[in-house]
């Protein structure tokens, strides 16, 4: 069964129909820009764009940027503060005219890359994705801790995200070398927070790891994602496909 993964982004939504049970991109994925400002309605738009590019799914898995509790969309870091409380999965679910699940997007890119990604499911797995902001997942033997948001932990008197994403290296035209600085600060702080066994580092700035990787010493191993930047699409539509056939603990 194909399952459409919608991957909504601070920068782009972008989704494709997922074979689910081997972790495949059925198709090139279809991406439009995020709509600024990114309100409800607008993003409401952008997914049923993407969506109409494909056909033949019978559910739907869609990523948010914040945090999800059944279905509901609780946190707006970096999307409009209408997405605050929004019952998103409903919303969705209606202008699609399928079911939809909807859970936080690092949330998603760190299922994908548990069931398919190769990694050692043993202990506590951390997943950090580096974009517009920094999204967290957090996994004890191969079971998702939902909706972590460690982004937004305290860095140097900030938000981590606004120290160390990947928008913050773009934006403040940091060298690979200061920009790798601080990311190993903010590992550091969460080392000794979670004692990891693994850290699995994912979102764009993933696929350019041999830039950054080596500027980082830090005790815990560190990876590159294994899916890249597809690793929500997958996420989203193997979470989609496990509420398909029971209740899921992943939002709704």
């Amino acid at each position: 069964m194909a399952i459409l993964g919608i991957d909504i982004g601070g920068s782009g939504v972008k989704g494709a129909p997922v074979d689910p049970e081997h972790g495949e991109l059925l198709a090139e994925r279809y991406r439009v820009v995020t709509p600024q400002p990114s309100d409800v309605t607008s993003v409401v738009d952008a997914v049923a764009e993407v969506a109409a590019q494909f056909s033949g799914y019978e559910r739907v898995g869609v990523t948010f940027p914040g945090v999800v509790v059944d279905g509901v969309t609780r946190t707006a870091a970096n999307v409009d503060k209408s997405w605050v409380d929004a019952p998103a999965a409903q919303l969705f679910a209606d202008r699609l005219g399928v079911p939809v699940t909807v859970l936080n997007d690092a949330d998603a890119a760190g299922v994908a890359e548990v069931a398919f990604g190769g990694h050692d499911q043993n202990g506590l797995l951390v997943m950090l994705t580096f974009g517009t902001g920094i999204g967290s997942a957090l996994f004890l033997n191969g079971t998702l801790i939902p909706n972590t948001e460690f982004g937004h932990l305290e860095l140097d008197g900030k938000d981590a995200e606004l120290r160390a994403s990947d928008r913050a290296r773009e934006e403040g035209d940091l060298s690979w070398e200061k920009w790798a600085g601080r990311v190993q600060d903010y590992l550091r702080h969460l080392e000794m927070l979670l004692s990891p066994r693994l850290f699995v580092v994912g979102g764009g700035v993933s696929k350019k790891s041999d830039k950054f990787f080596p500027l980082i010493d830090i005790r815990t191993p560190i990876v590159p994602a294994t899916l890249l930047n597809n690793a929500g699409i997958i996420g989203a539509a193997v979470t989609a496909q496990l509420a398909a056939g029971k209740p899921s603990t992943i939002g709704s």
